[in-house]
């Protein structure tokens, strides 16, 4: 019962029914439609403002409590794409570089999944540890950097070129600098900085995250037709390595250190997949991958999934595992 009824508050919380708007929208084909300019500031703020406020926990808390959480983001980021690749190359059936591609959106992550977690939390009043967003910034590359790796030597087309264009294109595309960039600010400003900008970062964010996945609803709504392509494999995929990926996180979690809380949101990065990183990274050095059985199967079916159900039961899973 205390399952159902974190299912149920946390889908009645604002930004999963701004999702669920979206989601409508597109299936009774509205025309409702962010503006490109105006969703591109909406993910710019969002991923500064979060990357901000990561900074300034890190300072606050110190190198000597993140570095072992964050060794153990990049360790669990780059293991995902190493079991998941051979189960979409034996059950799954998929070709060598469709597999590489979808393992490297399972082992990378969503910052709008982790958000949502955040504002979870927060809503039932579960505290956790503030620098987690510095795990969200150093997750990201090691499985995009794994999952070329494995698809350019599996198709026999590794080049000294494209290996060069996806590491820059993983470590400095719009969405991990930004991260990163806002991260490192935040953390030489500290909370005196923090002060300064508070206004702009955190009083409007609740209604930016809304108004954001709202059109992430549409976006989700309009892929909903593509799950005919990608099979009940994937369906069950989308569904099922999200849940063992989170349980691991979980565990992992604990194991460096961090708090029911924290842990819980390092389940959730763990089960969570990427849709705006590594398919940039993905369509330069994987041209050859069909983005329609990556970008479905983490947009369309995990992606929804996460924020409405597996929010929740990445936080009883943690609770267990917490006794």
């Amino acid at each position: 019962m205390d399952l159902l009824e974190a299912i149920r508050a946390n889908l009645l919380s604002p930004a999963v029914l701004f999702f669920v708007l979206g989601l409508i929208a597109a299936m009774v084909k509205s025309d409702l439609k962010l503006p490109e300019q105006l969703y591109i500031s909406l993910t710019i703020y969002l991923l500064v403002a979060i990357g901000f406020k990561g900074g300034v926990a890190v300072s606050e808390a110190g190198l000597q409590k993140v570095w072992l959480p964050a060794l153990a983001a990049i360790v669990m980021g780059a293991l995902i794409p190493l079991w998941t690749y051979p189960l979409l190359r034996g059950p799954g059936k998929m070709s060598a570089v469709d597999a590489a591609a979808i393992a490297a959106h399972y082992g990378s992550v969503s910052a709008v999944t982790f958000i949502a977690a955040t504002n979870y939390l927060k809503s039932i009043q579960l505290p956790y540890e503030n620098y987690a967003t510095a795990f969200l910034a150093v997750m990201e590359a090691p499985a995009i950097l794994v999952g070329v790796v494995i698809g350019k030597l599996k198709s026999k087309q590794a080049g000294d070129g494209s290996i060069k264009a996806v590491i820059h294109e993983t470590l400095f595309g719009r969405s991990i600098f930004l991260l990163v960039g806002a991260l490192a600010v935040g953390a030489l400003c500290g909370e005196v900085g923090m002060k300064k900008v508070e206004p702009f970062f955190v009083t409007p964010f609740q209604g930016v995250l809304a108004i954001f996945l709202m059109e992430m609803g549409i976006v989700a709504g309009h892929r909903m037709g593509d799950l005919k392509k990608v099979g009940f494999f994937l369906l069950g995929f989308g569904i099922l390595v999200p849940l063992v990926n989170g349980a691991l996180g979980v565990l992992l979690g604990k194991f460096a250190g961090l708090g029911l809380g924290g842990a819980t949101l390092f389940g959730v990065l763990a089960a969570s997949a990427s849709y705006i990183a590594a398919p940039a990274a993905i369509r330069i050095s994987l041209p050859e991958a069909n983005p329609t059985l990556s970008l479905t199967s983490s947009l369309a079916i995990t992606f929804p999934f996460n924020i409405t159900f597996g929010i929740p039961i990445y936080l009883a899973i943690a609770k267990a595992v917490y006794g």
